[in-house]
């Protein structure tokens, strides 16, 4: 597995481009990785298990980063070093790492629930601050800054409170960066996905038994959306273009009804109608 040893120091730090990707190991983010390094970037990708970044073993100009989003202190010493490997701040920073928690609000155990929101939101804030004040040290203060989260934030998925909690969380950090960013070379994308074909739903834990035939059914429907999603190559595709042309704000991919329509009911449909077609939509009833 590559070691996290400096890039050559032959290119200018204008040269270099490079970019951070977390949870590099499957769907999405690995999605990700393979577009970036066909652009030309060395990435340091992540996952809590370095064996499952082993199809990246070749590519010298990919490095393995282990990392734990529920060891926030671990985590920023892992970013500060694949940093220094980098030679200095990323070019790009793409923060995707996460995972879910399925289960009714009030059945669910308080800890797990707010651990599940204290990795998936405060220690991503965590790397992104260092993120961002690394991005002051590149010449000319450049850097682009991808929080990826979710079409959740504006449809909550149901059964999912403590995800759609820290994706909210993450897109609000994304608006206040934005503005503080404002006027300098520092751009934010909140990129929001929607349903897309990966293991997701295996990776997620339930928080208790699904007794009752409404939980069953809206898990079926989650596994159906994810089935019927499009693939991570083809919303990766959708972030690299909004990196290309050097985007700001939020960044929507997905299926024409997720990404479109529904943002579009969102904003012009009542907040009633708004949540009577999502309880329908999930067999809520």
């Amino acid at each position: 597995m590559p070691s996290l040893t400096p890039v050559a120091e032959t290119r200018s730090a204008l040269e270099r481009r490079t970019a951070w990707v977390s949870g590099a190991s499957s769907g999405l983010g690995h999605a990700v990785v393979a577009l970036l390094l066909a652009e030309g970037y060395d990435v340091w990708g992540t996952a809590r298990d370095l064996g499952r970044l082993s199809s990246w073993s070749g590519d010298p100009r990919f490095h393995a980063v282990a990392l734990d989003l529920r060891d926030p202190a671990g985590a920023e010493a892992a970013f500060l070093a694949a940093q220094r490997a980098a030679g200095g701040a990323f070019t790009v920073c793409v923060q995707n790492a996460g995972f879910g928690e399925f289960g009714a609000f009030a059945a669910a155990d308080a800890g797990v629930w707010e651990d599940a929101v204290a990795a998936l939101l405060l220690s991503t804030a965590r790397l992104s601050r260092l993120a961002v004040q690394g991005f002051a040290t590149r010449p000319p203060g450049r850097g682009t800054l991808v929080h990826v989260s979710s079409l959740a934030v504006e449809f909550p998925l149901p059964l999912m409170s403590g995800y759609n909690v820290a994706k909210a969380g993450l897109s609000a950090l994304s608006e206040s960066l934005i503005v503080e960013c404002r006027g300098t070379a520092v751009t934010v994308i909140d990129f929001r996905p929607g349903d897309t074909r990966t293991p997701f739903n295996q990776a997620m834990r339930a928080t208790a038994a699904l007794d009752h035939a409404r939980e069953q059914r809206i898990w079926a429907r989650l596994e159906r959306n994810l089935a019927e999603g499009p693939s991570p190559e083809t919303v990766a595709h959708d972030l690299i273009r909004a990196l290309r042309r050097g985007r700001s704000g939020v960044v929507r991919s997905g299926s024409f009804f997720q990404a479109r329509l529904g943002p579009l009911l969102a904003r012009l449909a009542p907040g009633g109608l708004r949540r009577w077609v999502l309880a329908q939509y999930f067999g809520v009833h």
